[in-house]
């Protein structure tokens, strides 16, 4: 009841223009008590009209007033704030420069608690309730508060818009209707909104299920990962068990093959984790078009609701669909060492006189392409099987010991074997596409960014930090790692490459063009002639000439080559060294017309 009492005094010493307790307060000759300020202000802005009006009866004077402090009643108001009486409502009670203002509050505004669509005004809770009492009001469409009633008016006829036309795909009053509109296809903003609903609802459901798969992709990618991890580590663990069983000579070749599977494991698990956040950037992206779709279907202006309906963004094209791989990534790895190892048993059981002959007489057995530390072997002879005699320089052949091939730790790399007739080669396709933000600006893309055309024109891509800038190349948008192959069709001179992603992009230096650096591979078509370049050194290339080329990779097994795909598949070049990062394929064009295409081959 205390509470009450001091609500009621609150509301009895208050200005109905600022909502706070009376400031020097003045009375009206109609009895209204004002803050000499706030009275002023409102008197200030009819001074135009030379009429002076009441806020709350709204009884007029002519001429203006003239008004004196109300003492007694600035004594009251005094009282009370020492009784601990609070000035004004909370602030949150009071519109903000991003509230929606009530439209029939004087002085400081409250916030607005409904939106009109009839008297396009907007009402604070107290001003609010004549709409729920009155009875013609009671009809009138309440929607929650918008700063963007005003765009429901046709700026032509400064009346409503509740017609659509469909003709012009517009909103339009109903005098437009008879006038500029004449025999369009209209109907009412309601039934449009009622239409355009369903296919709002319908784009929700389709966003809502490429949501559920991308996520059962993305559970499948984490577990194809999991899958990878356990494959790998049962391979090392396999592996370092049988290689314990060889001597000291192949414990380097142990530490080499679990480098391997590690560094594919590490591909392997990269291009999961590619894959998998594309997918969660697309889950990211379809959710926020979920939210925008639920945000406009839940608008209850229907004007609004068609006046954002064409804003919406299109969605962004799918990811393609996921491929998960047979999981067998790394068996072949325990497979191809136990095969070493029964090799290697077989070897020293059949050879063990032999072998232990060479120990005795040369102490130890050189890999010619290992750096000769034995003083006793001569340096400078190519299959290094001398002998150093008792005597100096007294060098002899052993012929004997050489009987057998001598057994070094290249002998015992990973059998890989190489595909070699067409139909082994296309088991390893890869579909490869080229990224746009590499491409030179003189180079156009198509086929679904299978093929790249030399034009003359220089094409409108945008900036991009990957883009080359001063030669005609690009790059695919899809790392390779594993093995590979890829088919493509030319016309006119061009280079086919791999290389790493980190290449030089910007400027004409030599750092960027492919095969004058150590971080490119390319085969080069010229003038019905091949040669192959790396890190500046041109080695030419002998071997029939065909309009397409298939190259394939083993990264793990760091074997790339280049074939000439005619009725038969012919080895043009064949490289064999250590990839240390995932490649690219890559494309250099030299003139206007040329052209190099990426084969379908599925």
């Amino acid at each position: 009841m205390t509470q009450k009492g001091v609500q009621l005094d609150w509301e009895t010493f208050s200005c109905s223009i600022c909502l706070d307790l009376l400031k020097d307060p003045v009375t009206t000759s109609c009895g209204h008590n004002y803050c000499m300020n706030c009275i002023k202000s409102h008197w200030d802005e009819e001074d135009r009209k030379n009429i002076y009006s009441c806020p709350q009866c709204r009884k007029t004077f002519t001429p203006r007033p003239v008004l004196l402090k109300n003492t007694m009643l600035a004594d009251l108001v005094e009282e009370l704030k020492k009784t601990g009486l609070q000035a004004a409502p909370a602030d949150h009670c009071y519109a903000g420069a991003e509230d929606v203002a009530c439209d029939f509050c004087t002085g400081r505004k409250l916030k607005a608690l409904k939106s009109c669509l009839v008297c396009l005004m907007s009402y604070c809770d107290q001003h609010l309730q004549p709409h729920y009492d009155v009875h013609q009001l009671k009809k009138h469409k309440l929607v929650e508060p918008s700063k963007k009633l005003q765009e429901n008016i046709c700026s032509r006829h400064d009346e409503v818009m509740k017609i659509f036309c469909r003709t012009d795909q517009q909103l339009i009053c109903y005098l437009c209707s008879v006038d500029e509109h004449k025999g369009h296809d209209t109907v009412t903003a309601a039934a449009e909104r009622t239409e355009r609903q369903k296919k709002l609802e319908g784009s929700r459901l389709n966003i809502q299920q490429r949501i559920q798969d991308r996520e059962k992709d993305v559970q499948l990618l984490q577990q194809q990962a999991e899958a990878i991890n356990l494959s790998a580590d049962k391979a090392v663990e396999d592996s370092e068990e049988i290689f314990t069983e060889l001597i000291r000579l192949l414990e380097k070749r142990s530490s080499d093959v679990k480098q391997q599977v590690r560094s594919q494991q590490k591909s392997e698990v990269s291009r999961v984790k590619e894959l998998q956040e594309k997918l969660e950037q697309e889950i990211t992206e379809l959710k926020r078009k979920d939210a925008e779709l639920k945000k406009l279907s839940h608008t209850e202006d229907h004007n609004q609701f068609l006046h954002n309906y064409p804003s919406l963004s299109p969605l962004s094209q799918s990811t393609s669909s996921i491929h998960i791989r047979p999981l067998s990534y790394f068996e072949d790895v325990t497979a191809a060492v136990s095969e070493v190892r029964d090799k290697l048993q077989d070897v020293l059981r059949e050879k063990w006189t032999n072998v232990s002959l060479a120990g005795k007489a040369v102490g130890l057995v050189i890999n010619r392409r290992q750096s000769i530390q034995d003083p006793h072997v001569r340096r400078d002879h190519k299959d290094l099987r001398c002998w150093k005699g008792p005597t100096e320089n007294a060098y002899v052949q052993r012929p004997e010991l050489f009987a057998t091939p001598l057994l070094t730790l290249e002998d015992v790399s990973l059998p890989q074997p190489e595909p070699k007739t067409r139909a082994d080669f296309l088991k390893y396709s890869r579909e490869i596409t080229l990224d746009p933000n590499t491409a030179h600006t003189h180079l156009l893309l198509s086929e679904g960014n299978r093929k790249a055309t030399f034009m003359r024109q220089q094409q409108s891509y945008s900036s991009h930090p990957d883009r080359f800038t001063g030669w005609p190349q690009v790059l695919s948008r899809e790392s390779l790692t594993g093995r590979c192959y890829w088919e493509v069709e030319r016309r006119g001179n061009i280079d086919v490459a791999v290389t790493y992603k980190n290449i030089s992009r910007a400027g004409r230096s030599n750092e960027c063009v492919f095969g004058f650096n150590d971080k490119s591979w390319p085969l080069r078509w010229e003038r019905n002639s091949y040669s192959f370049c790396y890190n500046k050194v041109q080695t030419p290339v002998s071997g029939p000439v065909s309009s397409r080329v298939g190259v394939y990779l083993d990264h793990s097994a760091g074997i790339l080559s280049f074939h000439c795909v005619s009725e038969t598949m012919t080895l043009l070049h064949r490289v064999q060294t250590t990839f240390t990062q995932p490649l690219y394929a890559g494309f250099s064009l030299d003139y206007s017309g040329t052209t190099a295409e990426l084969c379908k081959l599925k």
